[in-house]
């Protein structure tokens, strides 16, 4: 078995290196005073009062957004992975490279995840820097000159409803104050979404945990290779050239549409809803807490679950399609960029693993069979008997 090159092995420290610095250059925004915007002393959004002891504090989120998901990513690849698909006799080394490679990108795009959350959701709070719901209570006011620090508006006139600045504010814990300004989006909210929702894509792909559904192509072939067959009659993908590969889904092409899939067992849905719920009542204790507006908690909720699906696709294949598996490595020689019109960064076509074993499909694929992947429906696999076989390469392409 061929060794990982040191070229490759160093693109993704590179990796690790420049997620770890845009998580510092989130930390130093977390430093930097936000922006005061003016505020009125008698709005009552933002009269609510301050609550010393926060129903999750920073360290409860770290935890439960980063070690939980972090730590279960790593028990699922060091146990479930690669899974019963692999052939007896597939040597210990591929099996642990595979296990390995499968925590690396776990941990990958939970780290860009979160990474990117941090960063973002720390720097929109310095720009907009909305007052929170507790600000008065923070700021303690000085009424009885708030005249003085009217901004804009005629405040002889309007009775105290004016604008005033933060200057205003007779506190002296300055942090104290300034996070009264960091209200707009919710970091608990996108980060608990980021992570979370993260780890929810994770365990949906690794244990099929999917709603049945209909595939879009069948798979027949006369020749021995495969060929995809798209219900949009405009586009088909021959490849009479490349090796032969096993059909997209693991079943008949003749097999009735009712026939393609089956929905997972209800239990499994429960390692869905752990983190869902974590999240949904992090999002909550920052409304019953008055540390924020309810808009500031839906946009931050949304930015976690938006960044948590890009840093899930960055480094997984489709959940419906892509057997549980991560993307495999770049290639040696495009391991730090490749140029324009190479297309990406494998060179080729999909390359196996040594000695000729394909975890993904579980079978030797050196001689052109067929393999037993299961994919889209649960107890369903290829037939792979020659008779079975002989059958299926008569079969044209027919349209699911």
């Amino acid at each position: 078995m061929a060794r990982t090159s040191k070229r490759l092995i160093a693109s993704y420290i590179l990796d690790w290196v420049i997620i770890l610095a845009i998580a510092a250059v989130g930390a130093g925004f977390w430093k930097v005073t936000p922006n005061h915007r003016p505020f009125t002393l008698v709005d009552p959004s933002i009269s609510f009062p301050y609550v010393e002891h926060e129903k999750i504090s920073t360290a409860v989120l770290a935890v439960l957004s980063l070690l939980f998901p972090a730590i279960t990513i790593f028990l699922v690849a060091i146990i479930f992975v690669p899974g019963p698909s692999v052939p007896a006799g597939t040597p210990k080394s591929m099996i642990w490279r595979r296990k390995l490679w499968e925590w690396n990108t776990g941990w990958l795009g939970l780290g860009l995840t979160l990474a990117l959350t941090f960063v973002l959701t720390m720097g929109m709070k310095n720009l907009f820097g909305k007052p929170r719901p507790d600000l008065l209570s923070r700021c303690d006011p000085d009424y009885e000159h708030q005249a003085d620090y009217a901004i804009g508006g005629y405040p002889q006139v309007l009775n105290g409803l004016f604008l005033v600045s933060s200057t205003i504010c007779r506190q002296t814990d300055m942090g104290k104050l300034n996070d009264g300004f960091s209200s707009f989006p919710s970091g608990h909210s996108s980060y608990s979404w980021a992570g979370l929702f993260y780890l929810t894509l994770y365990l949906a792909s690794k244990f099929s945990i999917t709603v049945p559904y209909l595939l879009p192509f069948s798979y027949a072939s006369s020749t021995g290779t495969s060929s995809h067959t798209f219900n949009d009659s405009k586009t088909t993908r021959p490849s009479s050239s490349s090796p032969t590969l096993p059909p997209p889904a693991s079943i008949n092409p003749q097999t009735p549409n009712r026939s393609q899939s089956a929905a997972p067992p209800t239990y499994l849905l429960v390692l869905l809803l752990i983190p869902l719920c974590l999240a949904i009542y992090i999002s909550s204790t920052r409304y019953s807490d008055f540390r924020h507006h309810g808009f500031d908690i839906i946009l931050g909720s949304l930015m976690g679950i938006f960044i948590s699906w890009f840093g899930f696709r960055m480094y997984h294949l489709p959940i419906r399609r892509g057997g549980g598996w991560a993307w495999g490595p770049r290639s040696e020689a495009r391991a730090f960029g490749t140029g324009v019109g190479l297309g990406g960064y494998r060179e080729g076509q999909r390359k196996k693993d040594d000695d000729h074993q394909d975890l993904e499909y579980g079978k030797d694929t050196s001689q052109g069979t067929s393999g037993e992947y299961v994919n889209g429906r649960y107890g369903i696999t290829q037939p792979s008997g020659p008779a079975q076989q002989q059958q299926q390469q008569q079969q044209q392409p027919v349209p699911v």
